[in-house]
């Protein structure tokens, strides 16, 4: 795969992670504000929510994957969502309390850079 391939590749991640971020923060802020949930489990589960959705977008659109193993492969994707959703509270929460960082500020910081983990592990091991 040469350089031009990847940059689709990670464009076309984006696009998707776009999405899923409208996912991601509209089940967020669904959960936190309207039912006066603890941030960190609204954060929890709209992140949970986006994962799925964008296993599926990815599967299809970025990577164009046809492994027959569908419920293995969204087990890896899960486990790597997983991880990024640790990184991804801890972001938000050295933003929030050392940086003084407003929590959706904080919260589009760790997308941002979760995205950048999320892609690689994505590339490298579950759509390889």
């Amino acid at each position: 795969m040469n350089y031009t391939d990847l940059f689709f590749k990670f464009f076309k991640f984006g696009i998707v992670g776009v999405s899923g971020t409208a996912v991601d923060f509209g089940v967020t802020y669904s959960i936190k504000e309207w039912l006066k949930a603890n941030k960190f489990l609204a954060n929890s589960i709209g992140f949970s929510v986006a994962v799925t959705t964008n296993y599926i977008f990815n599967r299809i659109f970025t990577f164009q994957d046809q492994n027959p193993d569908i419920l293995g492969q969204y087990m890896k994707f899960c486990g790597i969502g997983l991880i990024g959703l640790t990184m991804n509270n801890f972001i938000i929460y050295l933003c929030e309390k050392k940086l003084k960082t407003n929590f959706y500020i904080s919260k589009l910081i760790a997308t941002l850079l979760v995205m950048l983990w999320n892609f690689g592990a994505n590339f490298f091991f579950t759509f390889k």
